[in-house]
């Protein structure tokens, strides 16, 4: 397709203004398809102050224009130095190669395998079933930016960064290897089921509980950050009386916040707010809390709610 004038204005504007360029269904927060997850997944590890990004769905003349633009059909499309990279799979084997850090101008990556522990319940569980897989198989371990870990059997790759713990060859990639570091496999066949248990120190920890009366004396205190999930209308029939967030407008500011900021969720009952807080939990934040019985259970401390 022809490109209108002006639009190749904007894209070339967008390009010479950013060194780095990634054209992308949805944000690199909330990709909104699997190829610009890995894309985005891939940048976000090697540019985590950021980079960028244009949501393509979100302006359907830069979704067509961008790839008459680069003679590339598809999304997402990377662009550095106003020169296109590629689309996923490009970025992903340069990612893993080194060459996408050549080209950011960034050191090679660190290749060490990563430090694994395996019980030997689970070692035989798994050499097992690369036994039955075939002799050109292996255990490949994914872990993703929220920490959560995959196992699944795929064919031994030469280039991967490899390490063998208790006779089972593990491999990976440079991303996942960081992510995996500490990471313990265990084989359980108790009360919690039966099946691998899989342990990564790295996740954040669990979403914790607290009770009315202590998120009170800690926001009151300074050292808890409140946020009510109910929209305005349920607001507007019970609220508590102490400063707190909302998500009226979104939660785009609030997950702007340090990593280390103390979050309490606030809804009804404490459904919903269980939900917002593991959201937050799994962006990383390291001291996430669902306040027990919602505003109910609030409201029976004296002088706590106002009421419209």
């Amino acid at each position: 397709m022809s490109l209108d004038p002006a639009l190749r204005s904007r894209i070339e504007t967008l390009l010479q203004s950013n060194r780095v360029v990634l054209f992308m269904k949805g944000d690199p927060t909330a990709p909104q398809c699997g190829f610009s997850a890995k894309a985005s997944g891939a940048l976000n590890a090697l540019l985590p102050q950021g980079y960028a990004h244009v949501d393509v769905l979100a302006d359907p003349d830069i979704r067509e224009g961008i790839k008459a633009y680069g003679e590339w059909p598809t999304i997402p499309q990377l662009y550095i130095d106003a020169q296109l990279v590629g689309g996923s799979d490009i970025i992903e084997q340069m990612a893993a190669s080194g060459e996408l850090h050549s080209a950011l101008g960034l050191p090679a990556p660190d290749r060490s395998p990563p430090k694994l522990s395996i019980t030997p319940a689970a070692a035989q569980m798994l050499r097992d079933a690369v036994a039955n897989a075939g002799a050109d198989y292996a255990v490949q371990l994914e872990v993703d930016a929220r920490h959560n870990v995959r196992l699944q059997l795929a064919p031994i790759d030469a280039n991967a960064v490899a390490v063998e713990v208790e006779g089972v060859r593990v491999q990976t990639d440079w991303i996942n290897a960081r992510r995996a570091d500490g990471v313990s496999i265990d084989w359980a066949d108790d009360e919690r089921g039966r099946g691998l248990v899989i342990t990564n120190p790295n996740a954040p920890p669990a979403v914790r509980a607290i009770v009315p009366a202590d998120a009170r004396e800690r926001v009151r205190a300074g050292s808890l950050r409140l946020v009510d999930v109910r929209p305005p209308d349920e607001r507007a029939i019970a609220q508590v009386e102490l400063a707190f967030d909302t998500f009226d407008h979104g939660t785009s500011a609030l997950e702007t916040l340090p990593k280390d900021t103390p979050l309490a969720f606030l809804c009804h009952h404490g459904g919903r707010s269980a939900q917002a807080a593991e959201h937050f939990r799994q962006l990383g934040y390291r001291e996430v809390y669902n306040v027990e019985g919602g505003i109910d259970a609030w409201a029976d401390l004296d002088g706590a709610i106002a009421k419209y």
